[in-house]
């Protein structure tokens, strides 16, 4: 049988390879002692295999809490092991706990990271993956040969329909591509989500019959399947083309079952990311984060930004760019959204290290806190993205455009 193979980054006071071993039982046919009916059968037919250890270093010191070395050693290596998809079969939660469930809880290991896995074939015939990912995100936006630009409502909650719908006729003016709600904004007692629809739509729709340009709004539809399924339908019944989950909170299956719909970009927010790779050596990796979202579908996906507000490094994101951007599944590859404290000034070191525009290029005080309004904002980002492509440094930027010139004097320091 065909069998998923997943690398994890351990550590352990013990053995490496019995460590391993003890990892791959727990996750298969074994436990802690020998039970009835675990036949060498059984078990060449069903039980996991440690398929290579590699002894990495050692540490004076437990990532977290565990086993207690009796030699003050802890041993950290990378490790991979397999399962027969006759385990679990095309059932992603099923999928998941093998992959990343009690194994954390394994006393053995005092440190253990998913890094990556990878599939059988057969799985692109069960899972159809993203039905936009970046192609289809280009098309639906009409935006070719640069990243797509992009803002966030902000305030992040508060505003009314009518406030909101008011922003984004600015934006569209500006020539922005998309506009997401923000993640905390779902339906509020002064924003129902029905109304906020129904008065953005007005917006973007009056635009595209002026224009032909039709701004890509991502409305948040985080909260139960059904109504989920519900706001999935007044969102497409109203004319847009995006739809927004926060992936962490509502989960595999719910994302799914939505993806499956098929008619509506899903713009995944990970949202709660830290939480799940913060520290070095617990929870999961981007490049296997992002291939088990892919199963689920969606399309584009956050993966921070260079020089980020937050924790992660440069070498994170760029690690992240690139595994959205290889061939999975249906080989379509899903749009990177790079955000987080991001302005035109972090455009030539991403184009630097990343060699693409492929990106969903999001700011939002970027743009909306721009000395020339918002509307400065996205000039100023168009003209950041040319002149990293173009292979200028932020200082010639500044002063080959007004608007970006604006932008380092706002946004440097």
């Amino acid at each position: 049988m065909e069998r998923i193979t997943a690398k994890y980054y351990i550590e352990t006071p013990y053995n490496v390879e019995e460590s391993a071993a003890v990892l791959a039982g727990e996750q298969s046919s074994g436990t802690f002692v020998s039970v009835p009916g675990e036949t060498e059968e059984l078990k060449k037919r069903f039980a996991a295999k440690v398929e290579s250890t590699e002894l990495l270093e050692t540490a004076d010191k437990p990532a977290i809490p565990g086993a207690v070395s009796s030699t003050g050693k802890y041993n950290r290596a990378l490790i991979e092991v397999s399962w027969s998809i006759e385990n679990f079969g095309y059932n992603i939660p099923a999928l998941i706990s093998t992959l990343q469930g009690n194994l954390y809880e394994i006393k053995q290991f005092t440190g253990l990271k998913l890094m990556d896995f990878q599939i059988p074939e057969s799985y692109k015939n069960h899972f159809k993956g993203p039905c936009f990912g970046v192609n289809g995100s280009r098309k639906l936006t009409g935006v070719e040969n640069r990243p797509l630009i992009g803002t966030i409502i902000k305030p992040s909650v508060g505003m009314t329909p009518q406030q909101t719908a008011s922003l984004v006729s600015t934006l569209a003016e500006a020539g922005i591509d998309f506009v997401k709600d923000d993640e905390l904004m779902a339906s509020t007692t002064n924003s129902k989500f029905e109304d906020r629809v129904d008065a953005v739509m007005k917006v973007v729709n009056d635009y595209a019959d002026k224009t032909g340009k039709k701004i890509m709004y991502a409305f948040n539809i985080s909260e139960e399947i059904d109504t989920m399924l519900k706001r999935y339908e007044y969102v497409l019944k109203k004319g847009g083309t995006c739809a927004m989950i926060s992936i962490n909170s509502v989960g595999f299956s719910g994302v799914k079952k939505i993806c499956d719909q098929g008619e509506l970009a899903i713009h995944a927010h990970r949202n709660g990311w830290g939480m799940l790779n913060r520290h070095p050596l617990l929870g999961i990796e981007f490049p296997a984060y992002q291939k088990l979202w892919r199963l689920a579908g969606v399309d584009q996906l956050h993966v921070n930004g260079i020089q980020n507000k937050f924790w992660e490094s440069d070498d994170s994101v760029v690690r992240s760019i690139e595994s959205c951007l290889k061939p999975f599944l249906n080989e379509k590859t899903i749009l990177p959204v790079v955000s987080s404290g991001q302005w035109g000034g972090q455009a030539p070191e991403t184009y630097r290290r990343t060699h693409t525009t492929d990106l969903l290029y999001m700011a939002g005080g970027g743009i909306m806190a721009h000395p020339l309004g918002p509307a400065g904002g996205v000039v100023a980002l168009k003209q950041a993205w040319e002149a990293a492509v173009d292979g200028l440094s932020v200082k010639e930027a500044g002063k080959k455009y007004k608007e970006f010139g604006k932008s380092i004097e706002k946004f440097s320091k």
